[in-house]
């Protein structure tokens, strides 16, 4: 039997430093499990590092690295003190190994069971017979599993998507109408299964659209009208945008209403829901005034103000480009302002890009007014923070808000808004 080197280094783990040897041990084979064959080169760190692998291998190592043949370790092991081959030494100095190529294997097996799984949902459901499933599985199996999903929560959820879509697209939907949370409590337990920009809604509106011969929309109201393809309503009541002052041609009592409302100086919440019914037929050239606070609109409401409003409510969600969309359709023309800060920047080159609309009484003169004037008055001054933006319709301004570093919101301009807003159109 081989003594002395390899002998002490397998005691060494017995005495008050087992990492130590167990270091050794990974620099020099690095293996999993199974037998030990093959070559491994390994960097050794330190002098004491190439003295004991020396002493183990019965030749000297002086470079900063070393190959081994892993037999040869296994066998020198074997035949030393210790009596163990190199797998069992490793785990003797430390914890269990890791079978990698194993777990390789394994992690691509369970991959592999969720399109399996897939597949076989699909043979077996009602939608079977139709051409479009088979492009959606290849879709889906292109774009794999997201990170940090796992394979059993891929297969419940493509599972469920399968169970949705046979609702939506097989041979027995009924063509009533759904609302989407109706439909989400019915399929996962959860009204909220379905919502928008969750896994499985995707999935669900990948396989409408390819039925249906439409392209995937990129925004919300274009997911919204994939749902109503398949007579799923979603929720369109919950979100609102605050109008003032919209005076809509037409006899129907949604036009009427608008109108009166506007005659009494009386805001008004429109939802989606409203938007898909009314028809919002303004005189061509019509200048609508776009705000960011709701204040701006309550102000104007009390000093009965008569040009239209529409507030973003600070982010211009899809209910707001919807209807400023449909303004926009009948050559109506738009005046932003918003809030002097960089997030209201970054608003005000959306909204200004989007509609080619006029800045309104937002540019470097306005802001250095405004800024002196609450000065002036002994008004607290609201610290600017945040990364700079460069305003597209002034580049001036950025510079200017930097320099003073004063963040001025809708609220310090209001007298001057209403001031323009009171004005005869």
């Amino acid at each position: 039997m081989v003594s002395g080197p390899a002998t002490s280094l397998y005691e060494e783990r017995c005495s008050h430093s087992p990492r130590s040897s167990r270091r050794v041990f990974n620099a020099l084979a690095g293996v999993t499990t199974g037998i030990a064959t093959g070559r491994h080169t390994s960097v050794v760190f330190s002098a004491t590092h190439r003295r004991r692998p020396s002493l183990l291998l019965g030749k000297p190592l002086t470079g900063a690295a070393v190959t081994v043949r892993l037999d040869v370790l296994d066998a020198r092991l074997r035949a030393s003190a210790a009596g163990l081959g190199l797998r069992d030494t490793l785990e003797e100095l430390g914890p269990p190994l890791t079978d990698r190529r194993a777990v390789r294997a394994d992690a691509t097996a369970r991959r592999e069971q969720v399109w399996s799984s897939l597949s076989s949902s699909l043979d077996a459901s009602p939608l079977a017979g139709q051409e479009w499933p088979r492009r959606w599985y290849d879709l889906l199996r292109r774009a794999g599993v997201p990170r940090g999903v796992t394979p059993d929560a891929a297969i419940r959820t493509l599972q469920q998507a399968v169970q949705v879509l046979t609702i939506l697209l097989g041979p027995k939907r009924s063509g009533n109408a759904l609302g989407r949370g109706e439909l989400a409590a019915m399929t996962t337990g959860s009204a909220h299964g379905l919502d928008d920009g969750t896994w499985l809604a995707r999935f669900v509106q990948r396989g409408v659209a390819l039925a249906h011969g439409t392209e995937f929309p990129d925004d919300a109201a274009g997911r919204r009208a994939l749902w109503r393809l398949v007579s799923v309503t979603p929720d369109e009541v919950s979100s609102t945008v605050l109008t003032y002052g919209l005076r809509p041609a037409g006899e129907g009592w949604r036009e009427c209403a608008l109108r009166e409302r506007a005659k009494h100086h009386a805001e008004t919440h429109l939802t989606p829901r409203d938007l898909h019914s009314l028809r919002l037929r303004l005189p061509a050239g019509t200048l609508i005034h776009i705000c960011e606070n709701p204040r701006v609109v309550e102000a104007a409401a009390d000093a009965a103000c008569v040009r239209p409003v529409v507030c973003t409510s600070g982010s211009a969600a899809t209910v707001v480009a919807t209807l400023l969309d449909a303004l926009a359709a009948t050559g109506c023309r738009f005046a932003y302002h918003g809030d002097f800060d960089w997030p209201g920047i970054v608003l005000a080159n959306r909204v200004i890009r989007r509609y080619d609309a006029v800045p309104w009484r937002m540019g470097t003169a306005d802001y250095e007014h405004l800024a002196a004037r609450s000065q002036a008055e002994g008004i607290p001054q609201l610290a600017l923070d945040g990364q700079p933006v460069s305003a597209d319709w002034d580049p001036d301004l950025a510079p200017a808000m930097t320099a003073l570093g004063v963040a001025l919101h809708e609220e310090a301009t209001l007298d001057l808004l209403v001031d323009d807003l009171s004005r005869q159109m």
